[in-house]
């Protein structure tokens, strides 16, 4: 079988190549060239230049036909533009999610195809099996990686019955520490190489001096809202449909700066996100403060101390009907029906125990505890055992 690699310049991609090669597919590698601007990484330079001389080193070492395919004009249109919008509207977007969906398993999926490819392999921690139903269609899994503290399955939580077709993981069934010592092994030179950070492809970014490219720095205030706040202290009130219920569980409560005291400045509420406690400069508190909401159109942020503060704690989210995204397509909701499942909203969160609601005006998420720091734009994925249904960006 002819498989063309994302070889990304990282032990996992390498090992993937080497994997398939000794499985004795016929293996191509591509390296994909997503950013060219230097002056908001943290490094000295901008790391695609050594994660392409790494790739390219592997590639040698294993005797397979090596390119870079530059994409950074597409990126920045689909993943970096996204981004600056989501956080100019108040929103926590996950930029990894959608390289996977528009990048790696679109368009470099499609150049890889054309190329001749049967299958297109990355080098995530995930994997990928497949049943036929009883009409003789085959279905295909996504499933959990085996290493549960590496389990990346969360970032393909986009994914396509047709891009899971065509999708290989071969270090799926293995733990990172595995993977590098085959990489040890085989003599690879990324063996050791430590894992990258930051944005899909671009390397470790400071997020503020990046959006600070477009979006405008503003000063504003920061209001502290304390536990007496009156919303609080409501009693739950009583609802005719589970609907309603639900909608008022995954409520956004509309605080006012009359509700709490100005403590500080900030620079931009687009600047932070729900549950972001470092970078506001407060002080004289026992518990650090954590971002409850902002208000993007008088630009002030609102923050409760500790953990615990009620105001950061919600039972359920909403799921606009157009952003519900099943994997299994098959086992999609139809109005009115539910659905036990585990649930994550940010990667290595633990699975949560949760309940899915599907209604003609839209899709909600209960969970049986109240989960911390639900931030709008961030995806809500829901599982059965290892398996990964579906997701859905949040309200």
């Amino acid at each position: 079988m002819k498989v063309v690699v994302g070889l990304s310049g990282g032990v996992d991609s390498s090992v993937t190549a080497y994997l398939l090669q000794q499985q004795g597919h016929e293996v191509i590698a591509l390296f994909m060239r997503n950013w060219n601007d230097a002056s908001v990484t943290l490094e000295d330079e901008c790391p695609w230049v050594e994660d392409s001389n790494d790739a390219l080193m592997v590639a040698q070492k294993l005797g397979i036909p090596f390119q870079v395919i530059d994409m950074s004009e597409l990126y920045k249109e689909r993943i970096v533009d996204y981004m600056f919008d989501e956080y100019q509207k108040g929103r926590t977007p996950n930029p990894d999610v959608l390289c996977n969906r528009e990048v790696k398993f679109d368009v470099f999926m499609q150049t890889a195809l054309s190329l001749g490819a049967d299958k297109v392999a990355t080098g995530h921690y995930a994997r990928v099996d497949s049943t036929v139903d009883e009409n003789g269609k085959e279905i295909f899994h996504l499933l959990a990686g085996k290493d549960n503290n590496k389990d990346q399955s969360y970032f393909l939580c986009q994914l396509s019955q047709d891009q899971l077709s065509k999708a290989l993981f071969p270090i799926g069934e293995l733990t990172k520490p595995e993977v590098r010592e085959i990489a040890r092994e085989t003599g690879l030179v990324t063996a050791d190489k430590k894992d990258s950070q930051g944005l899909c492809f671009i390397g470790k970014v400071s997020l503020p001096t990046f959006l600070q490219q477009q979006l405008e720095v503003k000063e504003g205030e920061i209001v502290e809202i304390f536990n007496d706040f009156a919303e609080f202290s409501k009693p739950i009130p009583r609802f005719s449909s589970k609907q309603e219920e639900l909608e008022y569980l995954s409520r956004k409560i509309d605080y006012k700066k009359e509700d709490g005291k100005v403590i500080g400045k900030h620079q931009g509420a687009q600047f932070f996100t729900i549950g972001q406690s470092k970078g506001l400069g407060i002080g004289g508190h026992k518990e650090s403060c954590f971002i409850i909401s902002r208000d993007m159109t008088n630009n002030i942020i609102f923050v409760g101390e500790g953990h615990a503060f009620p105001g950061l704690h919600k039972k359920a989210l909403k799921i606009d009907n157009s952003e519900v995204h099943w994997v299994r397509e098959d086992l999609k909701l139809n109005n009115g029906e539910s659905m036990r499942v585990q649930a994550r909203f940010r990667y290595r969160q633990s699975l949560q125990e949760a309940t899915i609601y599907q209604f003609d005006e839209a899709f909600y998420m209960e969970f049986d505890e109240a989960q911390s720091a639900i931030a709008e734009g961030q995806f809500a994925a829901w599982y059965l055992d290892e398996e990964l249904l579906g997701s859905g960006v949040i309200a």
